[in-house]
């Protein structure tokens, strides 16, 4: 598996990481192969969050993670935390350490790799993120620190009190979400696709060494669906299959290459839980499309330039 600096570190993780979100679906044997179908093709980074399944996909993941006897130094664990559901979303210190303290237990470890904050907060006080993030550092419960789904302005509120540097930010992004791409190619033109909707977060990400995770690489809208083999979408399906049979691949693969081509060295997030896929999801980081198949990609998407 490539590999890619991650954030302002000098750590090198897998370019796909493996999402967890759905294990919940699995029983203790498909889990156990899943997990050894990722480790087996170098994917040892797996994203979690304490409300996914509510609970339940952390504790699967690591009852079938004992099954298998994975050490846990083989092991990169992000989890992300700050949602309540249905009800707010909470970054107090009090619910930081608890839900940490949750996502230990369940994960069976003592340590998170990696904690993102997983909603904007839009009563965070910034001093009480900064006094857990402390005293997480301090008891080595987590080692590294982020957030998802913000924009610079709110990533910048953050980080004047916390010092733990902000390594990672988990954000939607496909080949048919890609307004954050898409802004840049319209600046200052009178069209809906010059609208920016996230502070130009993509390039505040690469300005400051912050690692972009897209979820959801393979929906379109909000959890409409996805876009691979979808009549809605025809002729980028095309397009797709064209690579995928040129490259010898399927189109899931060159739909995480569209990703990984872009030089913000992103980290898509899978969400699949069937092991071939998986498969076809990792081998897109060994795969670089030209510009010109990039853009025709884009375009075959209903993007447009200027």
């Amino acid at each position: 598996m490539r590999t890619i600096k991650f954030g302002q570190t000098d750590w090198q993780v897998p370019a796909v990481a493996v999402g967890c979100m759905r294990i919940n679906r699995l029983n203790s044997s498909e889990a156990q192969k899943f997990i050894k179908t990722a480790l087996d093709s170098g994917a040892n980074f797996f994203d979690h969050a304490d409300i996914y399944g509510r609970g339940a996909c952390e504790e699967i993941f690591a009852a079938a993670a004992s099954e298998l006897g994975v050490a846990r130094a083989k092991l990169i664990l992000q989890s992300k935390c700050g949602i309540v559901p249905g009800q707010r979303f909470d970054f107090s210190k009090e619910h930081i350490l608890a839900s940490v303290d949750g996502s230990l237990r369940r994960l069976r470890t003592d340590y998170l790799d990696v904690l993102l904050l997983h909603r904007p907060d839009a009563l965070v006080e910034p001093e009480e993120v900064a006094a857990a993030f402390d005293q997480l550092t301090a008891s080595g419960k987590v080692r590294h620190f982020g957030v998802s789904n913000q924009n610079p302005g709110q990533m910048r509120l953050l980080q004047k009190f916390v010092k733990q540097p902000l390594q990672a930010n988990q954000l939607q992004l496909s080949i048919t979400n890609a307004t954050m791409i898409s802004a840049g190619t319209h600046v200052n033109m009178l069209v809906d696709a010059a609208v920016d909707r996230d502070g130009g977060i993509l390039d505040f990400c690469r300005l400051h060494d912050i690692t972009v995770q897209p979820w959801s690489p393979f929906q379109h809208g909000f959890f409409k669906g996805v876009f691979l083999d979808n009549a809605e979408f025809p002729a980028l399906n095309q397009k797709l299959n064209e690579l995928a049979e040129k490259y010898n691949v399927t189109n899931t693969t060159i739909t995480l290459a569209w990703l990984l081509r872009h030089p913000a060295d992103l980290q898509p997030v899978t969400g699949t839980m069937n092991p071939a896929r998986l498969r076809d999801c990792i081998k897109a980081a060994d795969i670089r499309l030209t510009r010109p198949e990039w853009y025709e990609i884009y375009l075959a998407a209903g993007h447009t330039l200027p």
